[in-house]
């Protein structure tokens, strides 16, 4: 039997498919796994998520593994190095960025314990379920998107909009804009429960 999914993973292919069906949604409580989707929200910036999975394994390589401490200490030849590698998007200011936010993601993480923690505070550590009936009920922003991306911009993030915040608010499981029609939004929605 076909499972019900979000319409907008359907006819996109398997990539798109397990995405949705393992991790879009599901609450994140890993410091290297926030700073994945920092990394890989602002490689998106103007461009499709499929684009950016397709080479997600590239940035896993391209970045040490997300290792935001690794990250932080990179140098202009590093920059020049993956301004050249063709396995991720060679935007020299996206990169650049990267280094950049990866120097702030560490003091987030010197001042709350973890960039987790300083994450989840904006909701006092709960999920927000917007109740999605269809695709258009989704927002590309939201009130807390904003306050969230003036924070992190305050504290020196770039290439981190309201767009950027909101879509990562989705991806780590902030929100849960699953259809309520989609099997995995009552799936997620029995965990958060559980806990």
């Amino acid at each position: 039997m076909n499972k019900q999914r979000c319409q907008w993973c359907q006819n996109n292919g398997e990539i798109y498919i397990k995405y949705h069906d393992e991790e879009w949604g599901v609450p994140v409580h890993d410091d290297r796994h926030f700073f994945e989707h920092i990394v890989l929200e602002g490689a998106q910036a103007g461009l499709s998520w499929i684009t950016i999975l397709r080479r997600r394994e590239n940035y896993l390589k391209a970045f040490d593994n997300f290792d935001a401490k690794k990250v932080a200490k990179y140098d202009e030849k590093k920059i020049e190095e993956l301004v050249r590698d063709a396995g991720i998007i060679r935007n020299r200011l996206k990169i650049k960025s990267a280094v950049k936010n990866a120097k702030v993601f560490m003091a987030i993480r010197k001042e709350f314990g973890s960039f987790d923690k300083y994450f989840w505070s904006f909701t006092d550590g709960k999920v927000i379920d917007n109740q999605i009936k269809t695709m258009r009920d989704i927002k590309a922003t939201s009130e807390l998107s904003d306050t969230i991306s003036a924070d992190l911009k305050k504290r020196g993030m770039s290439f981190m909009g309201s767009t950027i915040v909101y879509a990562m608010m989705q991806s780590v499981g902030l929100v849960n804009d699953h259809e309520i029609s989609c099997f995995r939004h009552n799936e997620l929605e029995k965990s958060v429960k559980k806990k």
